[in-house]
């Protein structure tokens, strides 16, 4: 009898009935946000160190604004308060770090109220927005305030290769190529090291590689999306390259310039808005990568990440749709 209890006791523990989800992973959403903050640390770093302390209140504005909206937003509306969860201040960190250096501060928060109201809480909050909301903000504040988010610091330790404009533009615009083919070639390592003209955080290649490397250790972001996104700008870009070496920018440069590898480890993983299967990550990246290219060649802007990233955020659910696998015995 005694035998036959214990036996009940046993099986009580070891199968007892709990609600979904069945599968569980030590990474809460609370920690996998703090982690991507970690993550970030590097790039803030390097912010930074090329153009000075003064960028703090930058980083400052838009993430304690990001908060702030998110709890305003949450308590009119009489939803749960979450901005414990670092999400709110993960995008104004995000948004801050991809607009360029002593932008005005105003326009700033500005920004950091469209991420969280139209691009996160409009759609339900956490875990129901279509598109990135960091891009979001920072789209707004294209359309809204096109001089500003155009107008570029020179860093810290600029010298005669690097200036306040960006890589991209003197590419695209001031046709360094073909007028300067050393500068061209010598601008690799400032476009490495990140001691070139561009958003605060998006300069730095090092930095970028090294909180990427967090992300990925920690498994917060899926290999695919990156690799496949490198994968494609440097094909896409090759091929233009080999037509003109001495018209269109090398692949390497497309690599290394503007939030083209920000947006592959920060933007582009998000989990809410990126494709659920292995199939659909690669689609996705490879899409990114070709829009970028078009965008960057053929656009009448220097860069393309940012609406490259959000016209995919777009086909996501379709991506899922065709890539997700059918059930067992399913005939359609």
């Amino acid at each position: 009898m005694s035998a036959t209890v214990e036996n009940k006791t046993e099986i009580k523990h070891y199968y007892k009935l709990v609600s979904s989800p069945h599968l569980r992973s030590g990474i809460t959403t609370e920690k996998a946000m703090w982690i991507v903050v970690l993550s970030l640390l590097p790039c803030a770093i390097s912010g930074i160190i090329f153009f000075g302390f003064n960028q703090l209140p930058l980083l400052l504005t838009t993430s304690l604004t990001a908060i702030i909206s998110e709890y305003l937003i949450q308590f009119l509306r009489k939803k749960e308060i979450t901005i414990k969860d670092g999400s709110a201040f993960l995008t104004g960190l995000l948004l801050g770090l991809i607009l360029p250096p002593n932008f005005p501060l105003v326009y700033a928060a500005l920004g950091s109220v469209a991420a969280i109201g139209i691009g996160k809480q409009v759609f339900g909050g956490l875990g129901f927005n279509i598109f990135n909301p960091a891009l979001v903000g920072r789209a707004f504040l294209q359309a809204a305030f096109p001089v500003a988010i155009t107008t570029w610091t020179k860093p810290n330790y600029a010298v005669d290769a690097n200036t306040g404009a960006t890589v991209l533009s003197a590419f695209k615009f001031d046709k360094i190529i073909e007028k300067n083919p050393e500068l061209y070639h010598s601008l690799i390592k400032p476009l490495f090291l990140g001691n070139v003209g561009g958003s605060l955080g998006e300069t730095s290649a090092l930095a970028i590689l090294i909180g990427g490397l967090i992300l990925l250790i920690f498994g917060i972001a899926n290999w695919r999306i990156p690799l496949s996104m490198i994968l494609g700008l440097l094909t896409f870009a090759g091929i233009f390259w080999l037509i003109d070496p001495s018209h269109y920018a090398s692949p390497l440069h497309h690599l290394l310039s503007g939030g083209f590898l920000f947006g592959a480890f920060f933007m582009a993983t998000d989990w809410v808005t990126s494709p659920l299967t292995n199939v659909g990550m690669w689609i996705y990246g490879i899409g990114i990568a070709l829009l970028v290219v078009l965008i960057r060649i053929f656009g009448g802007l220097p860069e393309g990440v940012m609406y490259a990233i959000l016209i995919m955020n777009a086909f996501t659910p379709l991506i899922n749709r065709y890539t997700i696998p059918k059930i067992f015995g399913a005939t359609k």
